[in-house]
């Protein structure tokens, strides 16, 4: 998990690309829901205003895990999450000690979260439909590349770290800390 020290021009390019990737998850929890419902409240919202609020809270929720993840990446990995800028080291600090997919998690949290907000059902219809090819690239992608690039140190965070429902207690390597933002 441990590479040469980046340098200060690495690390500034690793900020930028992962804030120019960041239109990614903007679109997925934005912008297609935006086109979905115009962000028309339905009348009356099913669960009311309890419902509301709970969708208020997963949509801010949702964004500081996908903010945290970000600057995770950039720090931590010195990377990127895009396919065509990965980071240099394995990312396992943050909320990547509870899961391994932080990001599509929150995202997921998001669009629910509009889901309640708005009153708007199709929103979770997008959500079941959106992840399926979410979870096919996790598993024939993603989760293949970081296996061959970090190896064991990969299939150890594989081994204790769930990919989809966090763990209760944060996972720690036996090797040494990682960085934390």
């Amino acid at each position: 998990m441990t590479a040469s020290p980046a340098s200060a021009s690495e690390r500034r390019r690793a900020a930028i690309g992962t804030a120019v990737f960041a239109i990614a998850p903007a679109t997925a929890a934005g912008v297609v829901p935006w086109l979905l419902t115009r962000w028309k409240v339905e009348s009356p919202v099913p669960g009311g205003v309890p419902a509301q609020i709970a969708g208020a809270m997963m949509i801010g929720a949702g964004a500081a895990v996908i903010a945290n993840s970000f600057v995770h990446f950039a720090v931590e990995g010195i990377g990127t999450p895009a396919p065509f800028a990965p980071p240099r080291q394995l990312v396992v600090g943050g909320l990547y000690r509870y899961v391994r997919n932080p990001m599509y998690v929150s995202i997921a949290a998001a669009v629910a979260g509009q889901g309640l907000l708005l009153g708007q059902p199709k929103l979770f219809l997008a959500l079941g439909i959106g992840a399926i090819p979410v979870v096919a690239f996790v598993r024939q992608y993603e989760e293949p590349t970081l296996a061959r690039k970090f190896g064991a140190a990969y299939e150890e965070y594989r081994s204790n770290v769930p990919r989809w429902l966090p763990r209760p207690t944060p996972w720690r390597p036996d090797g040494p800390e990682p960085s934390r933002p």
